[in-house]
């Protein structure tokens, strides 16, 4: 049976070119395109199923890793398929659950091949991020742009507890954590406090 997709890119062009390869490869399905966040959850709301979804994150309607726990839920594994070629950019999409992440400069060929690969229950990843994740690098470079304060909020948070416990514990006002915590997350380039846990509790492992 062909791998089935669901393709979201917001730029016309990317996304036909993209489409129109998967659709002229016979071991591929293109079910479903998006230009939007709005039009993949009402594409899930309304039955849709795909074996992966390729996924950029500059949309625009928000964030394209806003969607992972949508796909998670439906049982998509996700590619990301963007121009964001940063470690941090890598690091923080693998923090969400991401199988895979693809530069749009990937060959044809090699695209196709991660597609397979992810689909088979594999990971497809940057060798060199393959190489710093085996050596616990990747995130502590990630986190390690955070303040000593910071880290100690971040640990705190990883442990489940809530600003005014946090606050009492660090001899803080519960607004001055809500401030560190905005300047955490937009550090780390998340969205709220579960995506910063669940990063934290990752660099542990």
């Amino acid at each position: 049976m062909p791998v089935s997709l669901i393709l979201i890119d917001d730029h016309p062009l990317t996304r036909l070119g993209t489409a129109r390869l998967i659709e002229h490869t016979d071991s591929l399905h293109l079910s479903q395109q998006c230009a939007d966040i709005a039009a993949v959850r009402a594409w899930l709301k309304s039955g849709g199923r795909a074996d992966i979804a390729l996924l950029d994150r500059g949309l625009p309607d928000g964030d394209g890793l806003d969607l992972i726990d949508d796909f998670k839920r439906a049982n998509i594994r996700v590619i990301m398929f963007t121009s964001a070629d940063s470690d941090d950019d890598i690091a923080v999409a693998i923090s969400h659950g991401v199988e895979g992440y693809l530069l749009k400069t990937t060959e044809p060929d090699q695209l196709i091949n991660a597609i397979h690969s992810v689909a088979q229950g594999n990971s497809m990843l940057p060798t060199h991020i393959m190489q710093k994740l085996a050596r616990g690098e990747l995130l502590q470079d990630v986190l390690g742009k955070l303040s000593n304060r910071e880290r100690e909020i971040v640990d705190l948070v990883a442990q489940g507890l809530p600003n005014k416990t946090i606050s009492t514990r660090l001899n803080l006002s519960e607004n001055t954590v809500r401030n560190h915590l905005s300047n955490i997350m937009q550090k780390l380039g998340m969205k709220n406090r579960v995506q910063v846990a669940t990063l934290a509790l990752k660099n542990e492992k």
